[in-house]
This record gives C-alpha cells, sequence and structure tokens, in this order.
C-alpha cells in the first residue's frame, strides 16, 4: 500500500492559522439582524474571501475548513458568539456551508485568470465576485428556503438585501487582498 504523507511547512501552517485568527477577529463583531429573515449581516465573509485570495485553493479551504471544525465542535466562533451543530443545521447553515467552497474556487478561478494574463482588479473583483457574493446567496438561499420551508424564489428574493452590502465587502477584501500581495505578506 503506497501512502503519501501530507504535510505543511511552518510557514504555511502558520499563514493558516493568521487566516483562522482573521475570520475568528471578524466574527468578533456582531452580526447585524435584518428582521425579513433569521440571516444577520457578518464580516467574517471578508475573511473567507480573503483566504481564497490570499492563500490559495489549498490553504484557503484548508484554513475554512478548520475553523468550521472548530465551529462544529462547538466554539462560539462565529458572529454573536455562535457555534456547534444547532448553528450549522440552523437558517444560516446554508451560507456557512457555502463557505467551505469559496476559497477552492476563488483560489482556482484565480490562478487560472493569472494563467491567462487577466491580473487587472476588476477580473479579481468579479471573481470574488461571482464565488464570494452570488454562490454564497445562491446556496444559502436553497438551504434557507428548505429551512423557512418556502418557495426557493422568495428565499432568493430575500437574499437580495445582503448582494449591495457583500459587494462592498467583496471591493473591501479585494482591496485589502492586492495591497498585501505587493508587500508579500501572505504570498
Amino acid at each position: 500500500m503506497i501512502r503519501e504523507k501530507i504535510s505543511l511547512s511552518i510557514y504555511e501552517m502558520t499563514v493558516v492559522a493568521m487566516m483562522i485568527a482573521i475570520i475568528v477577529i471578524l466574527g468578533a463583531v456582531p452580526g447585524i439582524p435584518v428582521g425579513v429573515i433569521p440571516v444577520p449581516i457578518v464580516l467574517q465573509n471578508i475573511g473567507i474571501i480573503i483566504a481564497g485570495e490570499l492563500l490559495g485553493p489549498r490553504l484557503g479551504t484548508f484554513a475554512v475548513w478548520l475553523f468550521l471544525f472548530l465551529v462544529v465542535l462547538g466554539l462560539p466562533l462565529l458572529s454573536g458568539g455562535r457555534g456547534g451543530m444547532v448553528t450549522i443545521l440552523g437558517p444560516t447553515g446554508g451560507y456557512i456551508f457555502a463557505w467551505l467552497f469559496v476559497p477552492l474556487l476563488i483560489g482556482f478561478s484565480l490562478k487560472l485568470s493569472w494563467h491567462y494574463g487577466m491580473t487587472q482588479g476588476i477580473t479579481e473583483f468579479l471573481i470574488v465576485w461571482l464565488w464570494g457574493v452570488i454562490f454564497v446567496e445562491g446556496v444559502g438561499a436553497i438551504w434557507l428556503a428548505n429551512q423557512l420551508h418556502t418557495t426557493l424564489i422568495s428565499a432568493l428574493a430575500s437574499n437580495v438585501l445582503f448582494v449591495f452590502g457583500d459587494t462592498i465587502k467583496a471591493l473591501i477584501a479585494v482591496s485589502i487582498t492586492r495591497r498585501l500581495r505587493h508587500i508579500k505578506v501572505f504570498c
């Protein structure tokens, strides 16, 4: 039997730990309740997006996976001090589940765009917006419709409230990431 050794360098472990810390710190900011649906506006999705942009598909996904694993274990790391399976299986579960795929999708899409020479900020923003906003809102709406026993159209319509704010957060994430790449903090 051939076993492949999977290991991380000290540098990789450090940047993964730093990214988890950033996501946890963003969770210290309490969520803003919307009122229409039981899903708050949070800042943690900025950290999830940055994980994919800075760490790439492998390390970014690993960082988010570890973060979500700690949440599933019950640590109150989500916005508002929430955590545990009740949170994951509740109305916000679809959004949180989508977070796991965001670094993978953003990381691979950015690598592909860079391979073809598309390094402009607008290209990066569109990739981040597609996967970090539209994908998350779509998966979240499907889960929310199931949780609230409503139609998908109704759940999607209620998610329109989040798109504007999440678009601003995507712009912030891209701006931060492009600056950090220039000073080679995570690269």
